[in-house]
């Protein structure tokens, strides 16, 4: 199964840069995650005073330049691991390094094409995608 861990912005953490220590221990980390072949992608995110919101609403589309307000709201990076289960993501999560200041994060599991059998023919979800998507994995 595919999760996605998403390391939520806080008020020490709003995407500035973490000390060097912080910073080797998360390298460390990401190397047992490689190593195991846990680790799929990520990365870490610039501070919300660069970011973007846009929201939607039928038709219309609103841009709204950061900073937020709301830092809570932030996702500071993401990783995507994949696991044979929720109990595995966490037993990982467990060993995460911290980050200077409270740490949250969020741990997610993907929709896989099984959840998606009520929107798709069993024959479409037995059929890969080709291309791009299809070496992605996006449903």
């Amino acid at each position: 199964m595919r999760v996605m861990v998403l390391g939520k912005a806080t008020e020490g953490n709003n995407g500035e840069p973490p000390t060097k220590e912080a910073f080797a221990a998360m390298d460390r980390f990401i190397e047992e995650l490689v190593k195991a072949g846990v680790l799929v992608a990520g990365a870490g995110l610039k501070a919300g005073a660069e970011a973007k919101r846009i929201t939607i609403d039928g038709d219309k589309r609103t841009i709204i330049d950061g900073p937020f307000a709301e830092t809570r709201e932030l996702v500071a990076g993401f990783q995507i691991w994949e696991v044979k289960d929720m109990d595995e993501a966490l037993a990982w999560l467990k060993r995460y390094p911290a980050m200077p200041g409270k740490n949250e994060i969020e741990l997610r599991p993907f929709m896989e094409a099984a959840d998606l059998a009520d929107y798709v023919t069993p024959e479409e979800l037995a059929t890969p995608r080709e291309g791009e998507r299809g070496k992605l994995g996006v449903a």
